[in-house]
């Protein structure tokens, strides 16, 4: 196997692992994916994928980041979360990832219901701050998998046009 064989598998990788880290919160997905294609582009002397798309997708992997912190933090502003809400939710994220599929689901939820039960809140506005979190999240993951097909689109178009 010659080296660039190597740097194009090595980016497809990086791509694949991108695009699950679009639902694992652990991974940074939108990041990865734009390592994986700019490592493409540099293996093939950015001959198919020059500066002009290299740049697009960078942006579209700032707006993915802007998107996922936004994306959450609306969502929990918008039914009054409390900052030990938030710091909760992501507590409960990285907890979550310990228990599978289910616990990234119900990690983040937990998490911010019991940071707003820790600032002394009641159950009811603990729960609704809990289900506005995690609606946020879910939102977020939504357009960041959005995003990382556009990219993967876009830099298609590039490679083969």
């Amino acid at each position: 196997m010659d080296i660039q064989t190597l740097y194009y598998t090595l980016a497809a990788l990086l791509i694949v692992i991108g695009i699950a880290g679009t639902v694992l919160p652990a991974l940074p997905g939108v990041p990865l994916v734009f390592i994986g294609m700019l490592l493409a582009a540099w293996a093939g002397d950015f001959a198919h994928v020059g500066w002009m798309p290299l740049l697009a997708l960078g942006l579209m992997t700032v707006l993915s980041l802007l998107v996922d912190v936004l994306a959450t933090a609306l969502g929990a502003k918008r039914v009054g979360a409390s900052r030990l809400a938030i710091i909760g939710a992501m507590v409960g994220t990285i907890v979550g990832l310990f228990f599978g599929l289910v616990g990234i689901f119900v990690g983040p939820f937990v998490g911010a219901v019991l940071g707003e039960l820790i600032h002394g809140r009641r159950v009811g506005h603990s729960a609704r701050v809990g289900i506005g979190t995690w609606l946020g999240i879910l939102v977020g993951t939504v357009f960041k998998i959005g995003l990382a097909f556009a990219m993967l689109g876009l830099f298609v178009l590039a490679l083969f046009f």
